[in-house]
């Protein structure tokens, strides 16, 4: 008997986070340098990383403004600088973050 379709899309979203957890180590290697950048762009605002995750391409820069209570030009500002630091991929209209960061990204800096 063959699984419904919402079985099988959970049970493939728990392989993908289970892959995301154990790839994690290799992922903040590889992507060490632009990980640093991201932190030193993002500061200690709360406001500032809660907009870049999200930061996936699929919102444009006033949803994410009203979704986080970032200051417009805080996140204009923001977008630019990670813009120049490659840091995004496509354009700065829909922004999206070019590298992976886990959900506990900023957890450190904020403590």
């Amino acid at each position: 008997m063959d699984a419904p379709p919402d079985e099988l899309l959970s049970a493939v979203k728990e392989i993908r986070d289970l892959i995301r957890i154990m790839a994690e180590p290799a992922i903040a290697e590889h992507d060490k340098k632009a990980r640093a950048e991201l932190l030193r762009l993002v500061g200690s605002s709360a406001k500032k990383a809660s907009a870049v995750f999200l930061m996936d391409g699929s919102r444009i820069q006033s949803v994410i403004q009203k979704e986080t209570s970032i200051n417009q030009g805080d996140l204009s500002t923001l977008v630019k600088q990670l813009n120049a630091s490659k840091l995004l991929s496509g354009d700065g209209k829909q922004p999206k973050l070019a590298i992976s960061i886990p959900k506990d990204f900023f957890k450190d800096e904020a403590e």
